[in-house]
């Protein structure tokens, strides 16, 4: 998670955040098959054939996605600017007035050849007649008719002004609105798109769970809540600063008793709150800091972490963002690319080397055994030779149109080397990777719920796929068949009445599955949940 990405920043208009990070292993965790061994599809049915699938990006479909046009070189970001003329205004009387939306926007201009650039906004309409949000900012609202505009207006320092402006045109099916988007500066429009909503209840037909069942619900005091590890009867969640008055820091859980865990310790460091991913081995827990690098903590009494060091060390600050463990080797994604350190000894972590073929950030990783497997955000998917940390080689690479590649797991099917890789931002979904040939990446299936809510985290474990949806909860896919991933039981963690909500990248987050018969997921609003398969 990255909260200050320039298209993050454009995604939300607001500081948002983004999380990952995948399965446990250690040598004092329960076994556990999420980290791709062994054959995951043994016994079940797939015989490793299949049809490759053209990859066409997120958004190859939809044109624009509302029937309200712009008037030619109107600034002025009111009601003028736009021309309602097409739109079936009567309709908006079944509109929404309240609650939790998701708003896609379609740029109207971008440069000819390149594709039209899709954000999602989210919109909150209070049902207490408070402020309407847009992103982040508080919005005016006027009618005229059916019609409601909303608006926000600023006086800079320069003595000019900057205008933002969203009018409804239609409600094809209540709660939904399409509308029109301008941003203007100084009179001038800088930036025009469509819009539809989708309205954050459940989805339709859904009810709060099916297949899964709550076993216990913990709030997280400090910060927001986005990662979590299991080891040693104890559960260890972080969180990030979203506002200075809630700084994150470290939450300690004993789950002995899953029914009603004990929180036991916080640990917090002024000027260091935005802890981002967790793991651990043995007595060691690896602590994601965006200032200073990986955290070291001992854990040989788990209720009470104590601070050892940071990695790599030195006065430099160094932004990681996740943490992985494959065998003796700690992965960490940093602001330099991918930090490897060989964690023989668990508590004297020995920097060996990083992987940086392009400048940016990485977003996660996964391993097994000597190979890599890289989200590598903007720059796609990437498959590394990693058994010489002193030459890391990459093997092969998976790219799509207006990608974020965010966090995946790896498996083995049918003797074929399989990847489940998420996408962050709207349109983005789960994608089923033949990873055989690295140098021949062939995509052969794909799940998708909600087209502008995105993946967060995913674990495999045997045939099923784990997966923190963010406002869709938490999901469970039998990939037996890896070709057609079906839904096969849920839980909706996200709900209106939440404290907080209203973020682009809200709800669940961090998840894992360590072998204990639970399912262990953070909320951003609602802590730390234990769920059980029923």
């Amino acid at each position: 998670m990255n909260w200050t990405h320039p298209r993050r920043m454009i995604l939300l208009a607001s500081a948002l955040t983004f999380l990952g990070c995948p399965p446990p292993s250690g040598p004092t965790d329960p076994p556990d098959a999420s980290t791709g061994e062994p054959d995951a599809s043994t016994p079940y049915e797939w015989d490793g054939s299949y049809v490759p699938l053209e990859e066409t990006g997120n958004w190859s479909g939809p044109g624009r996605l509302s029937a309200c046009t712009f008037v030619p070189d109107n600034g002025a970001c009111d009601l003028s600017t736009f021309d309602l003329s097409a739109c079936d205004t009567d309709s908006l009387v079944n509109a929404g007035t309240e609650g939790h939306y998701l708003l896609t926007t379609r740029d109207e201009g971008p440069a000819a050849g390149d594709p039209p650039f899709i954000n999602a906004i989210p919109f909150k309409l209070p049902n207490d007649g408070g402020t309407p949000i847009l992103g982040s900012l508080p919005m005016t609202e006027e009618r005229e008719g059916n019609v409601r505009l909303y608006t926000n207006h600023v006086s800079l320092a320069d003595g000019g002004t900057r205008r933002t402006a969203l009018v409804t045109c239609e409600s094809p099916q209540a709660p939904e609105l399409t509308g029109c988007y301008a941003f203007c500066r100084n009179g001038k429009r800088v930036s025009t798109s469509t819009v539809k909503s989708d309205r954050l209840t459940w989805r339709a037909g859904e009810s709060e769970a099916s297949g899964l069942e709550l076993v216990s619900e913990s709030r997280v005091d400090i910060g927001y809540p986005v990662d979590i590890y299991v080891t040693k009867g104890h559960a260890y969640v972080v969180s990030v600063t979203m506002v200075a008055s809630k700084p994150g820091g470290l939450t300690v859980f004993d789950v002995s008793n899953k029914a009603a865990p004990v929180k036991v310790k916080t640990v917090q460091i002024p000027g260091d709150s935005y802890w981002n991913g967790v793991w651990a081995k043995g007595d060691a827990l690896y602590v994601a800091s965006a200032n200073k690098g990986v955290l070291l903590f001992d854990i040989s009494d788990p209720a009470d972490p104590k601070l050892i060091r940071n990695l790599p060390g030195g006065s430099s600050a160094i932004n990681v963002h996740t943490v992985f463990v494959e065998g003796n080797r700690l992965y960490a994604a940093s602001n330099s690319g991918v930090l490897l350190f060989d964690v023989t000894t668990p508590l004297e972590p020995v920097t060996l080397n990083r992987y940086a073929p392009y400048p940016g950030q990485p977003h996660d990783m996964f391993a097994v055994g000597d190979q890599l497997y890289v989200n590598y955000a903007f720059r796609g998917y990437m498959v590394v030779d990693a058994s010489n940390p002193n030459d890391l080689r990459t093997l092969g690479t998976f790219t799509y149109p207006m990608q974020y590649s965010h966090h995946n797991a790896v498996g083995t099917f049918a003797g074929r080397t399989l990847a489940f890789e998420g996408g962050e931002g709207p349109g983005e979904h789960l994608r089923v990777l033949d990873v055989t040939d690295p140098a021949n990446i062939v995509k052969i299936g794909s799940f998708q719920l909600r087209a502008p809510i995105s993946i967060h985290n995913m674990l495999l474990v045997g045939r099923k796929l784990y997966v923190a949806w963010y406002q869709e909860g938490v999901r469970v896919l039998d990939v037996s068949n890896p070709t057609q991933p079906t839904q096969v039981a849920y839980y909706n963690t996200w709900r209106e009445s939440d404290p907080g909500r209203g973020d682009y990248f809200d709800g669940a987050m961090g998840i894992r599955v360590p072998g204990d018969g639970y399912i262990y997921v953070v909320d951003s609003s609602r802590g730390l949940l234990l769920l059980r398969e029923k």
